[in-house]
């Protein structure tokens, strides 16, 4: 027997899986599917192909996020095989063939991740989303498509609600799994996960995942990057970006107030600063626009969210670094 749970906000993008499933879902020993509606108000009941209406059950999530949801789903299953597949993504066809050889592995491994495609536009170079969507297809033990042992997720704690977005959260209970003795490898099933159309400002949206890093920090300490497996970020030059614009402002401004040799400090502070801001923030957005489709569109969305970044960025870590003050290295569930 084999759940699989899909947290989902109910977009668009569900149908396309369930359709997917119910192509297949004949080929799995006593499927069960359940959709954990994690929507904070709706009162439409989520659209269930007939093919799916033997094996599907809706749940209703907490509205917390997709790890409160998850729980949710893996909790109320009945099989030793938990597959969670998130809204948006479209199984291949084999599928569930490849799945079922994908769980035949030895009783010391806890999770089989499967394999992520990511199309992206054959006729331009990829916008910035765009990439940053791709980049989901060299992601270790993502919910795109990620299979758990029940046992290993009970052992592990199940994923920790105190991450409230889809980011960071998979990778967490990873690492938790790996460190209470259980194995993780790779499989050979594939989904296809589309880039979602977003506007000009989601770059600025994502920025909200700095405060989960900054609990991430609260929880595993200094090599919290190393130790889950999370690849480099950019957080202490956005640091030192906003630190000279800050400093250029605050010089600018007391500068009218002072007299003398501070007055000459101050106009020198405020140049150095604004030097600073602005080398930092052309080295940040040229190394987004360069492997870009450089449109006007794309060079000026770039250029506008490339300033606005670090401070945001900064801003929302402190933030979670605040509200995660009680945590210390070591609570991670």
């Amino acid at each position: 027997m084999i759940s699989i749970v899909v947290p989902t906000l109910g977009r668009p993008s569900l149908a396309a899986l369930l359709d997917a499933l119910a192509a297949q879902v004949g080929e799995l020993p006593d499927p069960e599917i359940l959709l954990v509606d994690d929507r904070r108000e709706s009162t439409d009941e989520l659209a269930v192909p007939e093919a799916l209406a033997a094996y599907a059950k809706v749940l209703t999530g907490p509205g917390a996020g997709p790890a409160a949801a998850r729980n949710v789903g893996w909790r109320a299953a009945r099989s030793p095989w938990i597959v969670f597949l998130d809204d948006d993504v479209v199984p291949a066809p084999d599928w569930a063939r490849r799945l079922l050889a994908d769980l035949r592995v030895g009783d010391l491994v806890g999770g089989v991740q499967g394999r992520v495609h990511v199309p992206l536009p054959e006729h331009r170079r990829p916008t910035d989303w765009e990439r940053g969507t791709a980049g989901l297809a060299e992601g270790e033990w993502i919910t795109a498509d990620m299979a758990y042992r029940r046992d290993a997720l009970a052992d592990a704690g199940g994923f920790d609600e105190r991450f409230p977005r889809a980011y960071r959260e998979d990778a967490e209970l990873a690492h938790r799994v790996r460190r209470v003795g259980w194995d993780l490898v790779r499989g050979e099933r594939a989904v296809t996960h589309p880039v979602r159309p977003e506007d000009r400002w989601v770059s600025l949206r994502v920025q909200r995942g700095n405060a989960d890093d900054a609990l991430l920090r609260r929880l595993y300490g200094p090599h919290w990057r190393t130790d889950l497996r999370l690849p480099t970020g950019r957080r202490h030059r956005h640091v030192a970006v906003t630190a000279a614009g800050a400093l250029a402002l605050a010089a600018a401004a007391l500068r009218p107030l002072a007299r003398g040799t501070n007055r000459t400090v101050l106009g020198g502070a405020a140049v150095a600063g604004t030097l600073g801001w602005a080398a930092g923030t052309a080295e940040f957005a040229r190394a987004r626009i360069a492997p870009g489709p450089r449109t006007a569109d794309e060079v000026a969305t770039m250029l506008v969210t490339s300033a606005a970044i670090p401070p945001l960025a900064v801003t929302h870590w402190v933030r979670g670094w605040w509200r995660s003050r009680a945590q210390r290295p070591g609570t991670g569930r």
